[in-house]
């Protein structure tokens, strides 16, 4: 399935391995990498892992799904989104996004995730979509609060990131607490 979403400023489709520079390039900053798991080591790493979802098809079980968030202005890369589909939670989605510093503090992220989630519920059927976020990460607990997620857990001490032990707090959003008429438009 080729996947591609708009919005009124981006373009969202998944990651080729033409990506990989700029990814690489946001991704292995401290700023962005600070409260995530992966920094990758080079951009032969991105391309590899960008390579190893060539195959996944939105919704598979078990599989992760990264789109490229693209200015339609511009068509330059300015993050990317992670979807990954639980094998043992079905009906429900992980996300996470990551965008380029430059790119930060501009509604990017609201509006690349209100779209992802018309998809994940209207499109795919999805019953619900949560994210796993370092508490320390206060940016993006404002933004799951202003898409309407609710938090669900805060599990001290529950994720190992670089070697540091760090809570993980879960937000959530159901399909039927989402309405996508209720969402308004961005510009």
């Amino acid at each position: 399935m080729t996947l591609s979403l708009l919005t009124p400023r981006l373009a969202l489709r998944p990651l080729q391995p033409s990506d990989a520079g700029a990814m690489f390039c946001y991704r292995s900053r401290p700023d962005v990498w600070r409260y995530q798991i992966w920094k990758p080591a080079g951009e032969a790493e991105v391309r590899t892992f960008i390579e190893g979802l060539a195959d996944a098809d939105p919704g598979t079980p078990g599989t992760w799904l990264c789109l490229a968030i693209t200015s339609r202005e511009r068509g330059e890369m300015i993050g990317d989104v992670g979807l990954r589909f639980p094998e043992r939670e079905a009906g429900s989605v992980e996300i996470g996004i990551t965008l380029s510093p430059a790119a930060q503090k501009q509604g990017f992220a609201a509006e690349t995730l209100e779209e992802v989630f018309r998809f994940l519920f209207l499109s795919l059927g999805i019953e619900r979509i949560f994210a796993s976020i370092d508490p320390r990460n206060s940016s993006s607990l404002r933004l799951m609060r202003r898409l309407g997620m609710r938090r669900e857990a805060h599990i001290r001490g529950g994720r190992i990131i670089r070697g540091e032990t760090v809570d993980d707090v879960i937000y959530a959003i159901r399909k039927k607490e989402f309405s996508a008429g209720d969402r308004p438009a961005r510009a």
